[in-house]
């Protein structure tokens, strides 16, 4: 069982103390890889991952590993040690992706790599792991992971669904609505709807949890 304590890491990352949302972190990859589903569901899983057991596990890991070594690494070098890990991790995800999910590596292209300096990942390691153990710590790379990874998918599916009329790549819309004039929205595959997208849930989530606006304030 888990405590409260270990909870509220887990936990909170998700909506109360989300990386994008509240935190506003990881904004650049949200808007670079969200034009369709797929990328921005195996993008999640790899910051996920990268912070372990499988590519859902490789920002885990890495915050379990710093955990590990925080009392030997030295403080004038931990950002180093930090992305030694970091990019260790990402690389094997990277091969992973390449050996069985080609065309998405493609489509994700230098952002995976680009996890290795991802400011989420590197906030909680040099935050949370280096002063934390190593199950705590792992709680919180899964947790920050999967809040980032939910408002990817979000962002995603309104942007799939409304410029391409798929999801994940399937007709969704039926065709009799083309038939009697409906059109996909171009904007929405256009880099600037991302940043648009995220600013409407940012507002919805900011209206819903007044709390946050007071402890902003």
């Amino acid at each position: 069982m888990l405590s409260k304590q270990n909870k509220e890491v887990l936990f909170n990352p998700l909506s109360k103390d989300n990386p994008v949302l509240v935190q506003i972190l990881g904004i650049c990859s949200t808007l670079a890889v969200t034009v369709s589903l797929e990328p921005a569901i195996v993008m999640g899983l790899s910051v996920i991952a990268v912070m372990g057991i499988s590519v859902i596990c490789v920002l885990a890991f890495s915050n379990v590993i710093i955990s590990f070594l925080r009392k030997t690494v030295p403080t004038n070098i931990r950002i180093i040690v930090q992305l030694v890990v970091v990019a260790a991790l990402v690389i094997i995800v990277q091969q992973f992706l390449v050996a069985y999910s080609y065309d998405v590596s493609k489509q994700l292209s230098v952002f995976i790599g680009l996890i290795i300096t991802n400011c989420i990942l590197m906030g909680r390691l040099e935050a949370f792991a280096l002063n934390n153990r190593p199950w705590p710590s792992f709680l919180d790379g899964i947790g920050n992971g999967l809040g980032y990874m939910i408002i990817l998918v979000i962002v995603a599916f309104f942007r799939e669904l409304l410029g391409s009329g798929t999801l994940l790549g399937y007709q969704v819309i039926p065709q009799w609505c083309y038939d009697h004039g409906y059109e996909n929205n171009g904007l929405m595959i256009l880099p600037p709807m991302a940043l648009i997208t995220v600013a409407c849930i940012i507002w919805v989530h900011r209206a819903r949890n007044t709390e946050l606006q007071e402890t902003s304030n």
